[in-house]
């Protein structure tokens, strides 16, 4: 029998039957060595690459390890999401129709419907498996970040200090000296209450700017109800940011300087004008340009006032004309513009042509360029050598011709804010502009004799006045008005004052009634004053509320003059009003029907919400030292412009 012994397998190399050791020179055929080389230098490529050629370990430690936090936190933030994904969504095209109506828009309300139906379990377990990722992140503390170095504040020799960040350089002008400079932030109110009522208009600030930042950043407005960007004629087809830009001295005043940076930093590095569309003169002077040059003056940051500048300059070829009196509409890249067609044949509307001369005059002095000034004095020349029905300004005037078109005066839409800046201009000059003063002087004493009227019921009005009829009907928008009266006699005292402030108080009384008439505590754009049926709307296209801040102006006034305690009484209704029926998850909307519990919303937070509506709230139960009248006039935007002696008022140095 033959026994046969199990070989193992043998990689043990043999030349001419002589056994070779493993590693000699002989132990591989060369094909085998140009293999093996290939692979050893494959794989110190690789090692070498990795240190030198990824951009976080060639630009430094730091950097690296601030790479890989980021990575770490925004994967521990998406865990839920990566784990539970968000179910669809159902969503509808909501269609939208506009109108003008004295410079703002006008919405004819939408339907709205529900985007928010979501597995209640999916959510359920999503937040469980959020709440475990924070618990265990704040146990074991996996990666700290790193500390982030703190800008440094460079003084130079002139006039501007550069703060100097890790990546950028910040030019700022700092305020005249002083003994005291004017509060911007801060200024709580001894009164307990006032403090919660005050915290309450700032945590609604921040719910209505979160969710825009979350649904339309960077669009003009955002849809609060189906939650996506949403755009006005008025600003044309560009996406220029106006919820950003219009909020933005807003949120500085609250003190939400993160979302306050945030904004800024948008502005510096996206917002153009060089827009080929056509868009409101007037609305971009009130909210671009008012909100640029009040961060400017709050801020001294010059990304703001050269922001202003070259907006400006695009403004400008509005006002070639033959009388220099600009057009409604212009196309900021070609510089052509044009009016509205259904504006009294052609004609410029008196609110926009007499709504620049505060935004124009101090662009002038802080730039050290005389020729935006010297557009806006041109317009108030026109306007003051002009004869006047009565002493009253139509709303419409020719730029061609100089002369008016149909004889439709009104302190509401149309005619408003030209009023308001014939007194502010004087404000803002430090009571040395006497022209803008007798001006408005006239024209108030003409509106009261002709136009100013009490209803039956008692309650104090301002009339439209078309053709020498009275239309015994009040807007929403005249709401500011009592603010302006009051604004007006408190300035100047005189035999007149008293008379002056009387009708201040009816007036904001009797929007207050618009108000409490209604079903919902918020008044309809427009009510009229028939016996038996006063301060109410009469017709469908007159009862929605699109978030409207007139009315609150007038109560943050009449606060501040006579600290009457109603006012701020009346605000508080107003801010309980529109948290139980504007607030949504998604922001705040506007409403179709005031004077039904549960209206349909119109889906649209406007831009003016943040820069108008909630910071007159937010002011009405704040101490009187933030943003003082002694200091600041509000542009028609409640944009915050410094009278001239603040010392942040920056002025240019004179060449």
């Amino acid at each position: 029998m033959t026994t046969s012994t199990a070989v193992l397998p043998s990689y043990q190399r043999f030349a001419n039957g002589v056994p070779v050791p493993l590693f000699s020179r002989r132990s591989f055929r060369p094909r085998e060595k140009y293999l093996i080389l290939l692979v050893f230098l494959t794989f110190s490529v690789v090692c070498f690459g990795t240190f030198f050629f990824l951009p976080d370990f060639r630009t430094g430690g730091g950097a690296a390890v601030n790479s890989v936090y980021r990575v770490y936190q925004r994967m521990q933030k998406a865990g839920p999401d990566l784990l539970l994904p968000v179910p669809p969504r159902a969503s509808g095209d909501v269609k939208d129709s506009r109108s003008l109506v004295g410079g703002h828009p006008n919405a004819v309300p939408p339907g709205h419907e529900d985007s928010d139906h979501q597995d209640v379990h999916l959510v359920e377990d999503k937040q469980k498996l959020q709440a475990k990722i924070n618990e265990e992140y704040q146990q074991q503390k996996t990666l700290e970040k790193p500390d982030i170095e703190e800008p440094r504040v460079v003084r130079t020799s002139s006039a501007v200090s550069v703060i100097v960040h890790k990546e950028e350089i910040l030019q700022t002008v700092p305020p005249a000296p002083a003994d005291r400079l004017p509060l911007t932030v801060g200024g709580e109110d001894k009164d307990p209450v006032a403090r919660q009522r005050r915290d309450k208009v700032r945590e609604m600030m921040k719910h209505g700017w979160d969710n825009y930042v979350r649904y339309a950043w960077g669009k003009n407005e955002l849809r609060p109800i189906s939650k996506r960007g949403h755009s006005a004629s008025i600003f044309g087809a560009s996406n220029m940011g106006a919820t950003i830009v219009d909020g933005l001295d807003t949120l500085y005043i609250m003190g939400l300087h993160d979302e306050f940076k945030q904004g800024r930093d948008w502005i510096a590095e996206n917002l153009d004008f060089d827009i080929n569309s056509e868009i409101s003169l007037f609305e971009t002077n009130i909210r671009f340009m008012g909100s640029l040059l009040a961060c400017y003056a709050l801020t001294g940051d010059v990304m703001f006032r050269d922001k202003a500048a070259q907006l400006g300059e695009r403004m400008l070829p509005a006002f070639q004309t033959e009388t220099g009196i600009p057009h409604s509409l212009i196309n900021l890249h070609t510089g052509a513009s044009k009016n509205y067609g259904w504006a009294s044949s052609g004609c410029s509307i008196l609110s926009e042509i007499g709504t620049m001369h505060l935004e124009f005059t101090y662009l002038s002095d802080i730039t050290n360029n005389p020729v935006f000034k010297s557009k806006v004095e041109n317009v108030r020349k026109v306007l003051k050598n002009l004869d006047k029905p009565r002493g009253l300004y139509p709303n419409y005037i020719h730029p061609r011709t100089g002369k008016w078109g149909q004889h439709h005066m009104s302190l509401g839409g149309l005619g408003d804010s030209f009023y308001e800046y014939l007194l502010k201009a004087w404000i803002q000059s430090g009571q040395e502009d006497v022209e803008a003063r007798e001006m408005y002087n006239e024209a108030i004493a003409a509106i009261t004799e002709h136009m100013i009227k009490t209803s039956p019921g008692k309650l104090v009005y301002v009339s439209d006045l078309k053709y020498d009829r009275l239309e015994h009907k009040m807007g929403h928008l005249a709401c500011f008005a009592g603010g302006m009266f009051a604004l007006g006699a408190n300035t100047l005292k005189n035999e007149i004052s008293d008379k002056y402030m009387n009708i201040a108080a009816g007036l904001t009384n009797t929007c207050h009634e618009s108000y409490d008439r209604s079903v919902t505590k918020l008044g309809p754009e427009a009510f009229h004053f028939i016996e038996g049926n006063e301060a109410r709307s009469l017709k469908n296209g007159e009862k929605y509320y699109i978030l409207r801040p007139e009315t609150f102006e007038s109560y943050f006034v009449m606060w501040r003059l006579t600290k009457d305690p109603k006012y701020r009484e009346w605000g508080w209704e107003a801010v309980q009003a529109l948290e139980k029926h504007c607030r949504v998850p998604g922001g705040f909307t506007g409403l179709n029907n005031v004077y039904l519990a549960d209206s349909a919303k119109d889906d649209v937070q406007q831009s003016y919400f943040f820069a108008e509506t909630l910071k007159y709230l937010y002011l009405l139960f704040s101490d009187d030292d933030l943003i003082s009248l002694d200091d600041w006039v509000f542009n028609s935007e409640a944009h915050v412009l410094p009278i001239k002696g603040n010392p942040l008022y920056r002025p240019a140095t004179p060449l």
